[in-house]
């Protein structure tokens, strides 16, 4: 079976709770002024290829791509519910932590510089393949509200364990 593959830079289990001992809990500031637009996203990378190629290329196995950098066949895992995809069309990029959510989180008081570079985040785990309609599903939730079938951070975390 195909699994998962890692997005950059997850933190270890005690390197991620030290973070989150450090956060401020505040309440979620108001989506007043929000719009997807205000992120700018899927920016060229390299040559023909966004940031939607180069994750569904990263996330993906066997990924071939045509001229214009689009990928024409592979095979992607979604460890939100464990489904494996053939067709890219099939398969979103999550914005783990998503966009209206950020905004509602200080993201409003952000340059449009740094909202996109939050958009594009290929340096760390924000940006991970997943199936659509799961993606499409969660929309602009944030975790408080919605957790997918299948958890991530839980599969890693038993596979630390282990």
């Amino acid at each position: 079976p195909l699994v998962a593959r890692t997005p950059p830079n997850i933190p270890s289990t005690s390197a991620a709770q030290t973070q989150l001992a450090g956060l401020r809990v505040a309440s979620q500031g108001p989506q007043t002024g929000y719009s997807r637009d205000l992120f700018p996203h899927w920016n060229t990378v390299s040559g023909a290829c966004n940031t939607r190629e180069t994750v569904l290329k990263r996330d993906g196995t066997s990924v071939v791509t045509d001229s214009a950098c689009a990928s024409v066949s592979g095979r992607w895992y979604s460890p939100f519910d464990g489904a494996t995809w053939s067709a890219a069309s099939d398969v979103d990029i999550d914005h783990m932590v998503p966009l209206s959510n950020a905004w509602k989180s200080g993201a409003a008081s952000w340059t449009t510089s740094r909202r996109t570079t939050f958009a594009n985040d290929l340096t760390n785990p924000q940006l991970i393949a997943v199936t659509d309609n799961v993606n499409q599903a969660k929309g602009d939730q944030g975790p408080e509200s919605w957790k997918p079938v299948r958890s991530p951070v839980l599969e890693l975390d038993l596979k630390e364990e282990n």
